[in-house]
């Protein structure tokens, strides 16, 4: 199978005042397809988030020590110059934090935000940059696309918002989408809007996705296949079909056996589910 990204023993330990390190990653290695949309799912502190800082450059040698190959494309991307770097991030991959508080300027109208990281990219004119800022804002969903790309974030919906930040990740085209719990702060009907148009950007556009969720019904619904975390290791794999009827780890019962919109019948032995349980604390 022909691998867009590619990771191998990716080990992260964050350093911690003068003692030990302290190790959120251990050794894990995954690669992912194009047009792949795999899930990374664990608990919080299992290391998902640091995963998906470190596959974009984002955790420096004075907060983390880092070893292991990325590969993307089959270029090596731990140890590149960080011009190199900002050449990737944004155009070839892109990321989308749970919080769009954290992605976009107050001070700064929507649409603009957007053809910024185009006009980074690509240096073409602000004409040209606008224009392909809007027709980014219909492909997410977002119109009348003169209201949405006049109006400054606080003027949007949380749901609105957390659209206009995937506009900003998709306006290049970039080939890997890592979606760092996209959902989290929104409502049950724009979180379930919002994973619709992830399943149709996939089919569309073909692109790849690393989705981080410590939720199971968000990877049965979205992804292709299901890594799962706990302790900065990958201790399971397979489809979500896979895992939910036949999980071969304690912690992964305990994780779709709590997930909200997920139950598994074979999971009906109380004693079971309290020992499971304790896996996940």
């Amino acid at each position: 199978m022909e691998k867009l990204l590619e990771v191998l023993n990716l080990t992260i330990a964050y350093h911690n005042r003068g003692l030990r390190p302290q190790q959120a990653v251990d050794g894990i290695r995954f690669n992912i397809a194009p047009g792949e949309v795999v899930g990374l799912m664990g608990e919080s502190g299992s290391g998902k988030s640091s995963v998906a800082l470190a596959l974009l450059g984002l955790l420096s040698e004075d907060s983390a020590e880092i070893s292991g190959s990325i590969l993307f494309r089959g270029q090596e991307l731990m140890g590149m110059k960080e011009p190199a770097l900002q050449k990737i991030r944004g155009a070839e991959i892109s990321l989308v934090f749970q919080n769009p508080e954290i992605s976009l300027s107050p001070v700064m109208r929507a649409g603009e935000q957007i053809a910024e990281v185009i006009h980074a990219h690509s240096g073409w004119n602000w004409k040209r940059c606008r224009a392909n800022a809007e027709a980014t804002l219909v492909r997410v969903g977002l119109t009348p696309t003169a209201r949405i790309f006049s109006a400054y974030p606080h003027q949007l919906s949380g749901g609105q918002r957390q659209r206009v930040v995937l506009a900003q990740a998709l306006a290049c085209n970039s080939a890997l989408l890592i979606a760092d719990e996209p959902t989290a702060s929104l409502d049950a009907r724009n979180q379930a809007d919002f994973l619709e148009l992830l399943r149709t950007l996939k089919k569309q556009s073909n692109i790849s996705i690393l989705l981080i969720s410590h939720a199971p019904e968000i990877h049965a619904s979205v992804a292709d296949r299901v890594l799962v975390m706990k302790d900065g290791g990958i201790v399971e794999e397979g489809t979500f079909d896979q895992l939910y009827r036949n999980p071969s780890h304690g912690y992964t019962r305990a994780l779709l056996r709590r997930g909200s919109h997920v139950r598994n019948p074979h999971f009906d032995s109380e004693p079971e589910l309290q020992a499971e349980e304790q896996l996940v604390r």
